[in-house]
């Protein structure tokens, strides 16, 4: 069988190009796998339960004797210590759950430190 000369550079130029446009499509075009679709998707369906749930928090905050002290220990904590204080309070801690929401207590703190 006869292959004409030019069929193996453009087997090769194919090849390239395909590599070039998975790497330029990959890199800077947007494109990405399903399991980091999934995480990607994961992650913004656990961000928006946590917004869903801030106004909990905030009543919570209102509802606490001891609401006060909270916040005056929120205000004084910085970084990762301002969730802590809100996870340690409960106002984090959703109803029939047993532990804090770290999210929770991140949307719930951007919320109340415009308050404070």
């Amino acid at each position: 069988m006869n292959i004409p000369e030019w069929v193996q550079p453009a087997c090769f130029g194919a090849a390239a190009g395909a590599a070039a446009l998975a790497f330029v499509g990959f890199s800077y075009g947007g494109w990405v796998t399903s399991s980091t679709k999934e995480k990607y998707s994961a992650s913004q369906t656990a961000e928006g339960v946590a917004n869903a749930l801030m106004p909990y928090c905030v009543a919570q905050s209102k509802n606490d004797p001891a609401a006060a002290t909270v916040l005056a220990e929120l205000k004084a904590a910085t970084g990762y210590n301002r969730r802590g204080v809100l996870e340690k309070a409960g106002w984090a801690t959703p109803m029939g759950a047993d532990e804090p929401n770290a999210l929770l207590a991140a949307a719930c703190e951007v919320q109340l430190g415009k308050a404070v």
